[in-house]
């Protein structure tokens, strides 16, 4: 049990007395007044007061004397309670008497997060700063509990709704700033002052609207706010032993299924034609549509890359960032080793997104034909730039020799995102006639027409990089419609029909199973 003691006391004050009786004075005559503590006649009444704990703890450093104490509590049972609880946290080790606010530690423990990568600490950064802090932060660590977590996260899901009212009414505002704009277009001349009123009016709305928050904090994103939380509490915990438990790993969140990606079958892209809408966040073309996109842009400079990323399933950063000199053009192979890393106009170099995303990629036979007639391309535009720069040096700057392989004419490498603009400007072309998809899903791509052409699981987890064959199971398994007819035709060729056994049905003889009933037996059974 707890060293310390229990006790009750109020904040009645009466007068200051001396040692025989007579009252203490103060400069302008009268009695000088002071906290009656348990002296107050009143403690005895039942809801007088409130009840106190005092601990005392072992010496810390210097042989200070470390002693908690804390009232306010409504029993006498709930104050020893509390005291044995605090001295039990004491006793394991947590520094109960700490001051340190959860805005102070979070910032000390991240501070030390040197392990981090680069991306993956500006998103601890922008978490840390725009929600943990302004919501927590002033909290002490040895009072922090669930609970508050909870909260925050609670304000979270209302904060979705408030944004994502502020999203549809943007739509609507843009909509309406359309309309406006077309018919001040389609007007004629003189055109109506008040077309042009309504025009700009339906601007400004359209502006007022876009500056309200509309940015939905999903699923995936609160899970990995809780296990940044988690991270943080567990070394609070175990390291600094500042709390008892780790919060964290107690909250209610909404239950978060990473998307699978869904094939663009013919009724799912008349559906998309009709409504406008993707059945899914993750969608990948058939053979057919990624055969026509590859037509498509046969003759467009990036074609290389885009043959390259759809076949052997290269990111983007990583196509962004690949160098010549992990490169083997005479047996046809790329070292994934490094890649481009973007954060809006921030473009930075890093390793491979995970150990497993360090590997060796074989390329197929026109890909690999594709990069040689690429780097014999990139060497006549070097020296084209390079003349052209001691021609007219102040047009033409220096040519870029950054070592990558796919660059624009000057030597610079591409910005990722540059190449996702791009893509999405060419699958939008009516001409092509495609369902849309991301530039990342083109790895999907290369995944599942690698499965559908027979190459084992394994093979395509260490060509895609994954860090688990399960996750590329999980993800590619039933994803191609004639994988899925396979797999449900399999089972009934394995169990012998009668019609089988007799030879083969005549031609266009239906397969046996149930028969239709005759009219007149219907009628009959009726």
């Amino acid at each position: 049990m707890f060293k310390g003691s229990i006790y009750r006391r109020c904040y009645c004050k009466g007068p200051t007395t001396n040692e025989d009786g007579s009252l203490v004075l103060d400069d302008q005559g009268r009695p000088k007044m002071t906290e009656l503590g348990a002296a107050c006649p009143d403690l005895g009444k039942r809801d007088h007061g409130s009840w106190y704990y005092y601990l005392e703890l072992p010496p810390g450093p210097k042989g200070k004397r470390r002693r908690p104490r804390k009232g306010g509590f409504l029993t006498k049972k709930k104050a020893e309670e509390k005291a044995q609880e605090i001295w039990d946290q004491a006793q394991s080790g947590v520094d109960v008497l700490s001051d340190e606010t959860f805005e102070q530690f979070l910032l000390r423990w991240f501070s030390k997060r040197v392990d981090l990568k680069r991306s993956t600490w500006k998103t601890y950064d922008d978490h840390i700063h725009r929600v943990f802090i302004p919501n927590l932060g002033h909290i002490k660590m040895r009072d922090l509990r669930t609970r508050h977590l909870q909260e925050m996260f609670e304000q979270i899901w209302r904060d979705n709704e408030q944004h994502a009212a502020n999203q549809d009414a943007a739509e609507l505002a843009k909509g309406e700033c359309e309309a406006a704009r077309h018919a001040w277009k389609q007007a004629s001349r003189p055109r109506p002052p008040e077309l042009r009123r309504r025009w700009n009016a339906a601007k400004e709305k359209l502006r007022e609207a876009r500056r309200k928050p509309r940015y939905i904090t999903g699923p995936g994103v609160q899970l990995k706010m809780k296990n940044e939380l988690s991270a943080a509490l567990d070394y609070a915990k175990s390291t600094e032993k500042l709390i008892s438990d780790n919060w964290a790993q107690y909250l209610v969140l909404p239950k978060y299924t990473p998307p699978k990606p869904l094939v663009w079958t013919d009724e799912r892209v008349a559906r998309w034609q009709e409504t406008g809408e993707k059945p899914g966040p993750v969608m990948v073309w058939t053979a057919e549509q990624t055969g026509a996109f590859l037509d498509g842009v046969a003759e467009h400079r990036l074609y290389p890359m885009f043959h390259l990323m759809v076949f052997r399933g290269t990111r983007r950063g990583e196509s962004c960032g690949l160098p010549w000199r992990e490169t083997d053009m005479t047996v046809g192979t790329v070292h994934i080793s490094e890649q481009l890393v973007a954060a809006s106009y921030d473009v930075w170099e890093d390793t491979p997104k995970s150990d497993s995303g360090a590997r060796t990629v074989r390329l197929d036979g026109q890909t690999h034909q594709l990069l040689l007639f690429w780097r014999r391309r990139q060497q006549v535009e070097r020296a084209e730039w390079e003349e052209k720069h001691r021609k007219e040096p102040k047009k033409y700057g220096p040519y870029v020799d950054s070592g990558r392989v796919f660059t624009w004419e000057d030597g610079r490498p591409y910005h990722p995102e540059y190449l996702s603009q791009v893509f999405s400007r060419l699958i939008q072309n009516k001409d092509l006639g495609l369902p849309p998809i991301r530039l990342h899903d083109l790895r999907h791509c290369a995944a599942t027409l690698s499965l559908a052409a027979g190459v084992h699981m394994k093979t395509i987890q260490v060509m895609l990089g994954h860090s688990s064959y399960r996750l590329t199971a999980d993800t590619y398994t039933s994803v191609l419609p004639q994988l899925e007819l396979e797999a449900a035709d399999a089972p009934v060729a394995l169990v012998p029909r009668k019609a089988a056994q007799q030879g083969e049905q005549a031609a266009g003889e239906q397969p046996q199973g149930p028969r239709a009933v005759p009219a007149e037996d219907a009628e009959g059974a009726a």
